[in-house]
């Protein structure tokens, strides 16, 4: 049996020095907008990686190097890259003009008294079809303070739903970065992760809906919300949907939204042709930093196991947690503290996955369940930490549009995040049987 080494553990804690250290004082001690993301990941895990080399010199540059290999070759990161390169053009072709359109469709057939709710429901679902929750709170939060400022609601109660309903769908989503890199991290298929986690998010996303609409039906509102749209531009979603949730293959359920997406847009002359390439290598950029920072933690971890690090956590998690319910809270805090740490659910649960997985060899807990403990815990935390970038995203566009918001104005109207931690604790203390 491997000897633990604690030490082993350095690289990580260099990387959350650097990161999380130089991130807070930009955004709080010296003020800068978005400071907290104007500390380089990348660059950070760089160090990290530098400092994981340096440690055991004992071994040799080369075996080290030939250790980080097969970490980084390891079919499930591969398979990791290689969707979320083909989730990135998907994002880029069916662009805003199609969120858009699910929202005015919506809003236009419902009274303005539950706007609110409306604002939920499609920040769910195009969350859930996009895959980014990000991506969705940019998209939303502008339709959210419009309707704010036509039906009298408070916009920190609408831009608090747009992220709540955000965080339902990159918790569930088929092509969501959380949700690939817990699968593949895990070695379970989508479908079956979906069908434990959505049996979590459900319940959470029904309580929040009754929080929202006992809020709505207490304010007097008569101003009625009427905007142009487009149903034929939500087709692209509603296939992905399907197609993830029968169970097919999910590069084929991202090359048939890419090509209806496609189609769709330049049918509709929503794009023009050389627009629509522009935007396809738009999405595929915009996943490059998530592709080195997935390369760069399977090689850091690799190194961290060789050296005993993972173990020394693993005998830890056996001295506080005893049985199967205790070994999945423990995954669960532990991709949690990863979140808090990183600001970054998808790279928490990349940095995670290896140490779960062993946790869930050692207590028995199924590739579902743990790739759905682990979106869903990381989830809960970037929903309701003030400096995450969905929070800060939804802040900055509410300033765009003369809306000035704290994040600890819009933390009381999280409700989503909050539900979906009560739902997700019942599930392992309650119903924490697994089938």
């Amino acid at each position: 049996m491997q000897k633990d080494n604690w030490r082993a553990l350095l690289p990580i804690v260099v990387f959350l020095f650097l990161y999380l250290g130089l991130g807070l004082l930009f955004e709080y001690g010296l003020g800068i907008s978005m400071g907290f993301y104007n500390v380089p990941i990348v660059v950070s895990f760089l160090v990290a990686l530098l400092v994981a080399f340096i440690q055991n010199p004992k071994l040799k540059l080369d075996d080290k190097l030939e250790i980080i290999a097969k970490g980084i070759g390891d079919k499930n990161i591969i398979t990791m890259i290689l969707i979320f390169l083909a989730a990135g053009i998907f994002v880029g072709v069916v662009g805003r003009s199609s969120a858009e359109s699910v929202a005015y469709f919506l809003l236009s057939i419902f009274p303005a008294q539950f706007a609110v709710l409306v604002l939920f429901v499609v920040s769910c679902f195009v969350s859930l079809a996009m895959g980014t929750s990000v991506g969705t709170i940019t998209l939303i939060t502008p339709i959210s303070i419009a309707v704010a400022n036509a039906s009298g609601f408070a916009p920190a109660l609408c831009v608090g739903t747009v992220i709540g309903g955000a965080m339902f769908g990159d918790n569930l989503s088929f092509i969501s970065d959380t949700t690939i890199a817990a699968c593949n991290g895990q070695g379970c298929d989508m479908k079956d992760k979906f069908k434990t986690n959505f049996l979590i998010a459900l319940p959470a996303a029904i309580a929040s809906m009754a929080i929202i609409l006992v809020l709505s039906l207490s304010k007097d509102v008569t101003n009625t919300i009427d905007l142009s749209y487009n149903l034929v531009q939500i087709v692209p979603y509603i296939l992905v949907l399907i197609g993830g949730i029968i169970g097919i293959n999910v590069f084929i359920v991202l090359l048939i939204g890419i090509i209806s997406g496609a189609f769709i847009m330049l049918i509709t002359q929503a794009t023009a042709p050389t627009e629509l390439l522009a935007n396809m290598g738009s999405g595929v950029v915009g996943m490059y930093e998530t592709i080195m920072v997935t390369i760069l933690v399977s090689a850091i971890c690799a190194l961290i196991r060789e050296y005993g690090g993972f173990q020394a956590i693993l005998n830890f998690i056996r001295c506080v947690f005893k049985n199967t319910k205790g070994g999945k809270l423990g995954m669960g805090l532990l991709v949690g503290a990863m979140d808090i740490a990183t600001a970054n659910n998808t790279v928490a649960i990349v940095m995670a996955n290896p140490i779960a997985k062993e946790i869930s060899e050692e207590y028995d807990i199924s590739p579902k369940h743990a790739a759905s403990i682990l979106d869903t815990f990381s989830c809960i935390f970037q929903g309701i930490i003030p400096y995450g970038a969905q929070m800060l995203v939804a802040i900055s566009a509410a300033a765009e549009l003369g809306c000035e918001l704290s994040a600890f104005d819009i933390m009381p109207n999280l409700f989503y995040p909050f539900m979906l931690a009560i739902s997700c604790l019942i599930s392992i203390f309650v119903f924490g049987k697994e089938k």
